[in-house]
């Protein structure tokens, strides 16, 4: 493995060179991500699992794709951890990428082996999930305190190189599956995976590498141990936890939406229940730790409360690819026209919307004295996307009443919501990025992802809430149909998180926790 070591840092205030080397990267690992992603559905429902009654294939395949996404977005909890700890980032970034090849190999040679094949996405459950937390990150290590005012542009460089990746996987890896066969489908996405690490390898004289931070005994995760364990206030942080603990137990064994989600519930519980009781008891602990090691604590937990508060945000974000495909096969369209491929709309907005905020948005919104900060982007975001369910909401209601439509009005959800998404994903990742310690990079950044997670388990818990014979009884004396009602209740939680996270957005004082220069 590459030794630790810190490289002279470009001239002040400059784009570190080295950074065409992770964009570059990421391009190709995006692609080779969204490709395999966007055919499996359609590969599992008419090859890998013909063996099932036909009935049973939709519902398998859905099962299937999403406990691999859960568990991509579960990962990022280990390779933010062993970055953090033991290997450091680059080393990290490598290891997994190797085991992501390996996964697209298997997927190409194992088309007619349920093993081999499940193994395949595995593999790349474990390497794409614990790059996640690490690159992004280690993009932002190349900066310091005489050019971060670049880290944003960096970043939403990051963010439109990914979309850039999707775009093109979304159109031509389908074409490819029909065309060829699943092995090419399969293969080319494991090539531009290879292409990718290739890219990375190639610039690894030029990065700033910064070792893994060493063993602590006032680290956040040591704080958070003595926290429980402690035994001042009637070991009240012990308790919380315990209670956390058996919360979790019981959430993940009655959730009923199958194993990866009720063990991903029971991690969130524990998390949060373990944060909680170290908050309470941070002043008892004065006799253990440092002040700067508690009050670093402190800053962690505040940024935790904003992802938290992001979380509504995916929930609305992450179910374009269900609710709002279904919504559209209900749509006037042409005949050649498949409602999935609205998605394409998508990261071609994020691309266009990008480059405007940055030229145009942003500019005009400093003239007029307003400083668009990242917690304000974040805020307007996920009004945004409020916004973006309440329009499609409406739509449903001429869908109900019998009323004809063109599928051409999602353009306008489309379009409010891959504003909200460009506002606070891309946003979010230079401001995980700079509110982080040095030394909680790489976790921070994975809870960044976990945050995709718990949004989608909160699309679990409320459609399991809503599918009870109470609740659809209640739906239906509204006048609503069940489809309009969640869309509206969608919108409704996004606005009451955006209002909750402005006003904690004006009480958080930002930081910067970038190398000195």
């Amino acid at each position: 493995m590459t030794t630790a070591t810190t490289q002279a840092p470009a001239a002040s205030g400059a784009m570190p060179r080295q950074i065409a080397y992770i964009i570059g990267n990421e391009g190709c690992e995006r692609f080779s991500f969204y490709g395999m992603r966007n055919i499996l559905t359609a590969f599992l429902t008419t090859s890998l699992l013909l063996y099932l009654p036909e009935d049973m294939r939709a519902g398998e395949a859905k099962h299937i794709f999403h406990n691999f996404m859960i568990g991509v977005y579960f990962f990022p909890l280990l390779g933010g951890w062993l970055a953090d700890r033991l290997w450091g980032k680059y080393n990290t970034i490598v290891a997994f990428s190797l085991l992501y090849c390996v996964g697209h190999a298997c997927l190409a040679l194992f088309e007619n082996n349920l093993t081999g094949f499940y193994a395949g996405l595995a593999l790349i459950a474990i390497g794409s999930g614990g790059i996640k937390p690490c690159v992004s990150s280690f993009c932002g290590d190349q900066f310091n305190e005489s050019n971060k005012h670049l880290a944003k542009v960096v970043f939403d460089s990051f963010y439109w190189i990914i979309n850039f990746g999707s775009l093109f996987a979304s159109l031509l890896m389908p074409v490819f599956l029909k065309s060829y066969g699943p092995s090419v489908a399969f293969g080319i996405p494991g090539v531009l995976m290879f292409i990718a690490l290739a890219i990375f390898w190639l610039g690894r004289k030029h990065y700033t590498i910064l070792p893994p931070a060493p063993k602590d005994p006032h680290s956040f995760w040591q704080v958070l141990k003595s926290g429980i364990l402690s035994p001042a206030n009637g070991r009240r942080g012990g308790w919380l936890f315990a209670a956390g603990v058996a919360l979790a137990i019981y959430g993940s064994l009655n959730l009923g939406q199958g194993l990866v989600a009720g063990f991903c519930l029971a991690l969130v519980l524990v998390l949060f229940s373990a944060s909680l009781a170290a908050w309470w008891q941070l002043d008892a602990l004065r006799d253990r730790h440092p002040e700067e090691a508690l009050q670093g604590v402190r800053a962690v937990l505040r940024i935790l409360i904003i992802f938290a508060l992001v979380t509504p945000f995916w929930s609305l974000f992450d179910q374009k690819a269900s609710t709002w495909v279904i919504q559209a096969g209900f749509m006037s369209k042409p005949e050649w026209f498949a409602p999935s491929q609205m998605q394409a709309l998508n990261p071609a907005l994020v691309m266009m919307l990008i480059p405007f905020n940055n030229l145009v948005l942003y500019p005009a919104l400093r003239r007029m004295g307003v400083e668009p900060t990242a917690l304000k982007r974040m805020t307007a975001g996920i009004v945004f996307s409020a916004l973006a369910w309440i329009v499609v909401g409406m739509m449903q209601l001429h869908l109900d009443s019998g009323d004809a439509l063109s599928i051409a009005w999602q353009i306008l959800p489309y379009a409010l919501l891959t504003m909200g998404e460009v506002l606070v994903s891309a946003t979010g990742l230079e401001f995980a990025y700079s509110q982080a310690p040095l030394s909680m990079k790489g976790t921070l950044m994975s809870f960044w992802g976990l945050s995709t997670t718990v949004g989608n388990l909160w699309v679990l818990l409320i459609n399991a809430g809503v599918a009870s014979a109470a609740m659809k009884s209640t739906v239906s004396a509204s006048g609503l149909s069940l489809e309009a009602f969640l869309m509206f209740f969608f919108a409704g939680i996004a606005l009451f998180a955006a209002l909750v996270f402005g006003l904690y957005a004006r009480r958080y004082r930002e930081v910067s926790h970038y190398r000195a220069a």
